[in-house]
């Protein structure tokens, strides 16, 4: 996968082909696959020879190395026709990111080739059924024996861990650490005896993606495969790859309002009342115009976040200003979509109750809506002293 390419033509070309990809290979299945709530394995085999299981990995070790403005994009143009499938991506890149950035080099070595190719593809373990947004809390333990880990608890809500089988396990290694994030470690951990996926989770939307629940009794992880090679270090080591997640989630809520408007654009100039079609009707035209100025302002600062993660600079206000504005624009189009579509809004024949059902989700993923105020309300306070 390595180029010498400009990296500006060389992301064009990559959205050219996403592009193609998307009309060609998923557009016209998704409505049944989100139907069954399938698996869309085809789907999937065609992004690993697409290399997108690598977009961000760097080019010495299999990927494109793209930057994240780019990565952006491609996830908009995901979401806008089919969100599960970005969220495919999205976990397994947060997993090979926290490799990337922390792993020794024998680990770069040994796991990225294998991300980028999709040989190995999972997720992120963190969240367990009584922590959520305070990580700090998690109860799953590993004690040391030897040159192995052992490992019980348990994870839910795990993203890419049934089809998968890789995931970034985050698990105490010192219960007696103060604060409690100093006894916290990141471990490489792949499928095997005592790691088990007890039950896949049904959702109101997102559906295709797998998203389960996950249990370990005494599964053991060599030693080798703690990132970076010292323990304590696993919740800073995750905490770059949420913003990075936050990022996506952004990218999809724009994804998500944009294929509202655009769906309701087209709709309100075909559909007709009162002898006019409806996108001459005043309030037709207030909902259109509030809707356009959500995805432009959304995407405006979802690209804003991503250009800080690529300067490296620490950019958890920004990625929490472009993910509460771009998923509450996400919902609140899909909501105004159904509202222009009318009762053909609610049915199963067009895809405006799929964006409405899929939407939700990204205000509550990667950190609470709730949380984000917070986030950037302390960073205003911490980035302009009196």
């Amino acid at each position: 996968m390595t180029s010498t390419i400009d990296p500006d033509d060389q992301g064009k070309i990559i959205l050219d082909m996403v592009d193609r990809f998307l009309k060609v290979e998923v557009k016209p299945y998704v409505r049944q696959l989100e139907r069954d709530d399938e698996y869309p394995a085809a789907i999937v085999e065609k992004m690993k020879e697409m290399g997108l299981f690598g977009c961000l990995i760097a080019p010495e070790y299999g990927g494109f190395g793209l930057n994240t403005r780019i990565y952006a994009r491609i996830i908009e143009r995901m979401s806008s026709v089919w969100m599960s499938i970005s969220g495919i991506i999205n976990s397994h890149l947060i997993l090979a990111m926290a490799v990337q950035r922390n792993g020794t080099e024998a680990q770069k070595q040994a796991y990225l080739p294998r991300f980028a190719t999709g040989e190995l593809r999972g997720g992120v373990a963190l969240t367990e059924p009584d922590c959520g947004t305070d990580l700090q809390a998690i109860r799953t333990m590993a004690k040391r024996e030897g040159d192995e880990y052992v490992i019980n608890g348990a994870k839910t809500w795990i993203t890419n861990s049934m089809y998968g089988n890789t995931v970034a396990l985050l698990v105490k290694t010192d219960l007696s650490a103060k604060p409690a994030h100093k006894g916290m470690s990141l471990l490489i951990a792949e499928k095997g005896p005592g790691f088990e996926v007890s039950r896949k989770l049904e959702k109101l939307g997102y559906k295709g993606i797998d998203t389960c629940e996950l249990r370990f009794e005494n599964y053991r992880v060599p030693v080798d495969r703690l990132i970076g090679g010292k323990e304590g270090r696993g919740l800073q080591q995750i905490l770059g790859g949420l913003e990075l997640g936050r990022i996506n989630v952004a990218a999809r809520g724009v994804g998500i309002a944009s294929a509202a408007l655009d769906e309701s654009v087209a709709y309100a100039q075909m559909r007709k009342t009162f002898g006019k079609p409806i996108c001459e009707h005043q309030a037709i035209q207030l909902k259109l115009g509030e809707m356009a100025t959500r995805v432009h302002a959304a995407r405006l600062l979802v690209d804003a976040a991503a250009q800080a993660f690529d300067r490296g600079e620490r950019c958890d206000m920004e990625a929490g200003m472009a993910k509460y504005f771009a998923t509450e624009a996400g919902v609140e189009n899909s909501l105004e979509a159904m509202r222009i579509h009318g009762g053909y809004g609610y049915s199963k024949e067009l895809n405006i109750e799929r964006l409405y059902r899929d939407a939700p989700l990204l205000v509550i993923g990667e950190g609470t809506n709730e949380m984000q105020r917070i986030i950037i309300a302390r960073q205003l306070i911490e980035r302009n002293p009196v």
